[in-house]
């Protein structure tokens, strides 16, 4: 499904940013956060059927059964992270891209991304999208669930799929004192936004919020059709 054209973003789609930013962000602390998300386009990363609801208040289907997730659940999110310049971050479902360019620009200066994404349709075009719009960065297409230990550790590893129980191959690839983020709980139902912090010895976990997400499935759907 094609995605909307990268190079249009037009006066009245930059106030409709700043809406977005001013009644939908408006909980998040961390100020970085708020910044990326109010600067990035986030209608250059929804099909063109789908862009006129690109800052609405709600997760937008982006086609093969996937979302980009609602704004303040992205805000919640990378803020939990606590990202930083120089960090190397993980992101699992990366979808059209628009949480790994968001997570390219906040580790910026000196950090980077691997996203991984496991449908691959939706690979081609958004491996295009990530160069052009974080060239420090690439997508790869994997099983997320799996990580990409190629490039671990990472200091900062955020899930955009439920996982109905704790990933561990992912908890091995964080830094000593990195930290997930990611939905966990039934694929059915509910999950609860978890932190996860790793420590010396093991993981310490809390939970932030309910949310509802796309379920985190393994394998790989090598279709480019």
């Amino acid at each position: 499904m094609p995605m909307t054209d990268a190079r249009e973003d037009l006066p009245s789609d930059l106030r409709r940013r700043e809406r977005m930013a001013r009644d939908q962000l408006r909980e998040c602390a961390d100020a970085r956060v708020v910044a990326a998300m109010a600067g990035l386009p986030r209608h250059w990363f929804l099909p063109i059927g789908m862009a006129g609801h690109a800052y609405d208040d709600s997760a937008v289907a982006i086609g093969c059964g996937q979302t980009i997730s609602q704004p303040r659940v992205v805000a919640m999110m990378l803020a939990a992270l606590r990202l930083a310049p120089g960090m190397r971050a993980l992101d699992v479902g990366a979808g059209s891209g628009y949480a790994t360019v968001l997570i390219d620009r906040l580790v910026s200066p000196g950090g980077c991304v691997v996203a991984i994404e496991r449908q691959g349709s939706l690979v081609t075009e958004t491996a295009a999208r990530i160069a052009e719009l974080a060239p420090r960065s690439r997508l790869v297409l994997g099983d997320g669930l799996e990580g990409f230990p190629q490039s671990a550790p990472y200091d900062a590893i955020h899930v955009a799929c439920a996982c109905e129980t704790m990933p561990d191959a992912l908890v091995a690839q964080l830094s000593i004192g990195g930290r997930m983020i990611l939905p966990l709980g039934p694929h059915a139902g509910t999950q609860e936004l978890t932190l996860v912090t790793r420590t010396t010895a093991a993981s310490e976990r809390a939970t932030i919020s309910p949310v509802l997400f796309v379920p985190g499935l393994p394998g790989v759907i090598d279709d480019v059709s």
